[in-house]
């Protein structure tokens, strides 16, 4: 029997930088785009990620697969990026790797292409490269490894207007052809110098394509194809604008007019237009990728001419994801980005198939602040912290739960109690210049449906443009980007005002019945923890301790402790106390903390953490220590000084880069040690074992299980790291499946990961 490996990626959501040139699809079906400082391939059939390429050391600018002569399926394909470099990928054993670094720019590479060229003398390719940078050079590499007729060149550029160009020999038969007295565009000449001698060339503007409204990014010619043995091109260009849409062009056979066949793109929302796009190998799909990342794709109907339609995609993040967290029940994982936008992502599953995919079926929040923070209360409701100093409390819309439903396959019933169905929100949608999303109910739908079925004309300004933008759609698939933006929103119900500087972290305990957060802070009492009743909305206790920021809060399982860790290199824990509600007195105390001298750690504190029978809890730093501290329990139970009892219960375990994230598994390995995993500054992920150990001092404690492959880690820090709390693989049919565990990742590259670990390999 074949033993699963130890880890799996299941889904990453990624979206493309912001360059017009950061999407190549290659005939093999794959589409390469660069995000952040990778590039990542991806196939739209299959609906994944199939591969991540890690080896630039700054931003990707420019992808390009190497087609080849014979359309077959690329073997090679070049990159370029802000750190002055190309680097060219090959095919070997089935994965992509690093086959060539080239160096010789001295400003960021924005573009690339590449071609084969056939060497007569002996059939050997060579692989041509041109690139284009910001020091104001074009270079041309070449690689020891031609097409006779016209060439058509397409350019764009800000003048909305698309230009196709003819490039010919230019031959003494062909002057004399020009001879006449015919009027003839003017043609501009240039020679090269080849082995057979001075070759002239001549260029003719063939068309000018007008149909854009705002600057022209991208073009691509249909790619050509074998049929009956031959190589087929038709003549089809697709062009990407700022005016949101996308053109297919296409030569008229009779009267050989240029004239737009198809045209699509985006309506509504607060988004600009597109960056770039490509056809796939076959024409029957176009992608483009816009402004702010989001990928589009759309594909020909099978049973309408002329028809198409959008299709499923990737999306993600298009800035830093600073926080992530799973539903209480595993079914779904919010996140929130310094692209001020909070996003949710579930699994779709499909009738029929065993294939379960991850996307993007909500976008609960879209701010006008760069995000920071988020913590869940209950199972559709969650608080959210942002470069401002109020708390936003966001609940689901009755809209978005029965999407939810259609789309996970989950009974509704499960989802929505009867009791809450008529309280619950139909929609939600932002007010213009407003950055609160407002409720939507059923009567808000009615009132708008009536004013639209009037006739007269509106009696007023207001009636003209309507505050509510929302309209509620049935969904058996994920959303498009268009939907994304303006239906799926949640209503905010609640804002908390506290903190006097910009929120940095929030947690909210178990029970959902307490909120904590915290800011940024240099002084004792901006760094105090504020706590808030989930019931009221009220400020309930400040707790001041601290010097500077606290970087993170988290409860234990429990609900008994409240741990805080901070800036100033020390931690605090706070003790719950059940007293009477006629009783005033705070409910939290300091129950342990250190200082200065009894501290560990050398460098701020960045992450914390429980163990999930709430004994232990674990601590990382910029100072490459990760530590456990404890017993909790115990020192509970223990009279005295709890000082003395809350001690380091491992030896420090150096994980040789500053730990920025730090997460417990809810159960324990199969030898009954506990399972941590680690996320590091540099992106890289790992996974140790750790169980309480009577010769701590040695290391014996500590064994490192894995250490993820750098195709599967973050090319940048490493933001939060959260296990999901049932065991088992959300939506799949083996979900309460014990020996699987999932763990979700977030960074500042702009990606969200998910793992599927097997927990008997460890």
């Amino acid at each position: 029997m074949k033993m699963a490996p130890p880890v799996e990626t299941v889904h990453v959501a990624r979206c493309a930088n912001r360059t017009p040139h950061a999407l190549s699809w290659g005939r093999g079906g794959r589409v390469a785009f660069a995000s952040c400082r990778s590039v990542v391939l991806y196939e739209p059939e299959k609906a994944s990620v199939t591969e991540i390429l890690n080896g630039h050391k700054g931003r990707v600018n420019c992808v390009q697969w190497a087609h080849r002569d014979d359309c077959g399926p690329e073997t090679e394909l070049v990159s370029g990026g802000s750190d002055n470099c190309l680097i060219v990928w090959e095919l070997q054993n089935f994965k992509f790797a690093v086959s060539t670094q080239l160096e010789g720019h001295s400003g960021a590479v924005c573009a690339v292409t590449a071609i084969y060229e056939t060497v007569n003398l002996d059939e050997h390719q060579k692989l041509l490269i041109a690139s284009a940078a910001a020091d104001s050079s074009l270079r041309i590499w070449t690689k020891q490894g031609s097409v006779d007729g016209n060439l058509l060149l397409a350019s764009c550029s800000q003048d909305c207007l698309i230009r196709i160009w003819r490039i010919f020999i230019r031959t003494e038969s062909t002057s004399k052809s020009y001879d006449g007295g015919i009027i003839k565009l003017k043609e501009d000449i240039f020679h090269v110098q080849s082995d057979k001698g001075l070759v002239t060339y001549a260029v003719t503007l063939e068309t000018v394509l007008a149909g854009h409204e705002n600057w022209v990014y991208g073009v691509h010619w249909q790619p050509p194809f074998q049929k009956d043995g031959r190589l087929e091109q038709p003549l089809s260009l697709l062009s990407a604008s700022m005016d949101k849409t996308m053109i297919l062009w296409a030569s008229d056979e009779e009267s050989d007019i240029w004239l737009e066949k198809v045209r699509v793109g985006e309506v509504g929302g607060n988004t600009l237009g597109f960056f770039g796009c490509q056809f796939s190998p076959d024409g029957s799909m176009v992608l483009a990728h816009a402004f702010h990342g989001a990928l589009h794709l759309w594909s020909r109907s099978k049973s309408k001419t002329g028809e198409w339609k959008p299709e499923v995609i990737l999306s993600g993040h298009f800035g830093s994801v600073q926080d992530l967290i799973w539903d209480p029940e595993g079914e779904f994982i919010l996140s929130v980005g310094s692209d001020q936008t909070t996003r949710l992502f579930a699994p779709w599953r499909r009738a029929g198939r065993e294939q379960v995919t991850w996307h993007e079926i909500a976008r609960p929040q879209i701010h006008g602040y760069d995000m920071q923070c988020l913590a869940i209360i209950g199972r559709f409701q969650f608080v959210s912290g942002a470069d401002e100093k109020v708390l936003r409390v966001f609940t689901a819309t009755k809209n978005f739960v029965e999407n939810f439903s259609s789309i996970t396959r989950t009974p509704l019933e499960n989802l929505l109690s009867s009791n809450i169905n008529d309280e619950i929100p139909e929609g939600a949608s932002v007010p213009a210049l407003g950055l609160s999303n407002k409720a939507v109910f059923q009567g808000d739908l009615a009132a708008n449906a009536s004013k639209m079925d009037q006739s007269a004309l509106p009696l007023n300004a207001a009636d003209q443009y309507p505050q509510t933008y929302f309209q509620p759609i049935s969904l058996t698939e994920p959303p498009s980007e268009d939907h994304l933006l303006q239906n799926t929103l949640w209503a905010e119900v609640q804002k908390l005002y506290g903190h006097g500087f910009e929120i940095f972290c929030v947690a909210c305990n178990n029970a959902s019945t307490v909120l904590a957060s915290a800011c940024k802070a240099s002084k004792v009492e901006h760094a105090a923890i504020v706590l808030w009743s989930t019931s009221s909305w009220k400020q309930i206790l400040t707790l001041p301790f601290h010097n500077l920021t606290v970087t993170q809060l988290a409860f234990s399982p429990d609900d008994r402790f409240l741990l805080a860790v901070s800036r100033d290199r020390t931690w605090s824990l706070w003790k719950h106390h059940e007293v009477a509600e006629a009783d005033s007195g705070p409910f939290f105390s300091l129950f342990a903390h250190t200082d200065k001298k009894t501290s560990i750690h050398s460098r701020i504190i960045w992450t914390c953490d429980w163990t999930f029978d709430s004994k232990y809890f674990v601590t990382g730093s910029r100072d490459k220590k990760v530590i456990v501290w404890g017993n909790v329990a115990l020192a509970r139970r223990t009279e005295g000084s709890s000082q003395s009892i809350i001690r380091p219960c491992s030896s420090v375990l150096d994980v040789e880069d500053a730990a920025t994230a730090v997460s417990f598994s809810p159960v324990t390995s199969p030898d009954e040690s506990y399972i941590l995993a680690v996320g590091l500054d540099c992106g890289n992920i790992l996974l140790y074992k750790w169980k309480p150990h009577e010769n701590s001092s040695a290391n014996a404690d500590w064994m490192k299980c894995l250490e993820f492959d750098k195709s599967q880690c973050h090319t940048l820090t490493v933001k939060q790291l959260q296990w999901r709390r049932p065991v088992g693989r959300a939506g799949y049919d083996d979900e309460n499946d014990s020996n699987w565990l999932q763990l979700a990742s977030c960074s500042t590259d702009y990606s969200i990961n998910i793992f599927n670990v097997n927990r008997l390999s460890l």
